[in-house]
């Protein structure tokens, strides 16, 4: 996957933040909070945010990492 990993929550919340305040956001209406959003991979013990074209101008340059899924 290409996108930012963080070892901690605040550092992904600080990272969704600066995305969010580069794009306008929340917009007033308040219907659009975020341009993108964090997950937490328990089995990889990371925070992450998937890339999108743009975001690097915000976050810096993205970088390939792998993320554990448990097969069900």
């Amino acid at each position: 996957m290409l996108g930012y990993t963080y070892t901690n929550e605040v550092d992904a919340i600080n990272a969704r933040s600066e995305a969010a305040s580069y794009m306008g956001l929340p917009n007033p209406q308040g219907d659009t909070l975020y341009w993108v959003n964090y997950e937490y991979s328990e089995l990889d013990n990371l925070y992450y945010i998937q890339y999108v074209d743009g975001l690097e101008n915000v976050l810096g340059t993205a970088s390939e990492f792998t993320i554990t899924y448990q097969e069900i």
